[in-house]
């Protein structure tokens, strides 16, 4: 006998009346991902560590050419919400404080994985993909690595590159600013 069980999936809308009547509070760790409410990993040493140091780079290398968010969300569509451990966006002023930024507002989406390499890859990466997010990183802590997807197209990107210790590579809206995988990840 095979059992059937429904889900309810949520959208964006619903997820914040969630968190406005205090179903989820600012201590809950979690994204709202294809209607779903994801609880997301607990953040290591390690990962923080990337995080702070990417932050630190990419407001040396680009001053006020984008604003850069940390561990907030980007809403995709209806259904999904990710925060991403950075994102890009395009300069505005009312800092989107009218709303949370939208696909069509990012420059770059940064990931730092180490156990939540897979989830990022099979899910997260292909989400940013279909809602045209025209560059996404993934670091790799484990690998020692940063994957570069670019040129979003039916739901998948076409071009994907691998960048290691000892070389830099360059964010696509900025082709002058180049950053170095080593500076991402440290000595």
């Amino acid at each position: 006998m095979t059992v059937q069980l429904l889900r309810r999936k949520f959208t964006v809308e619903q997820f914040h009346k969630m968190a406005e009547s205090g179903i989820l509070n600012e201590d809950d760790r979690v994204e709202l991902i294809r209607g779903e409410i994801i609880e997301m990993a607990a953040i290591g040493t390690k990962h923080a560590c990337c995080v702070r140091r990417l932050d630190k780079v990419l407001h040396r290398k680009l001053d006020d050419k984008a604003i850069i968010s940390v561990q907030n969300p980007v809403g995709l569509d209806d259904s999904s919400e990710p925060q991403p451990d950075v994102a890009l966006l395009k300069p505005r002023e009312d800092d989107y404080l009218s709303a949370h930024p939208q696909s069509k507002d990012v420059f770059l989406i940064i990931e730092v994985a180490d156990s939540t390499i897979k989830y990022d890859r099979e899910i997260k990466i292909p989400l940013y993909a279909e809602e045209g997010v025209v560059e996404v990183w993934l670091v790799d802590i484990n690998e020692e690595c940063v994957e570069v997807y670019r040129e979003p197209a039916n739901g998948s990107y076409q071009k994907v590159d691998k960048f290691s210790r000892g070389e830099s590579l360059i964010i696509q809206t900025f082709g002058d600013i180049s950053i170095s995988i080593d500076d991402i990840l440290g000595n």
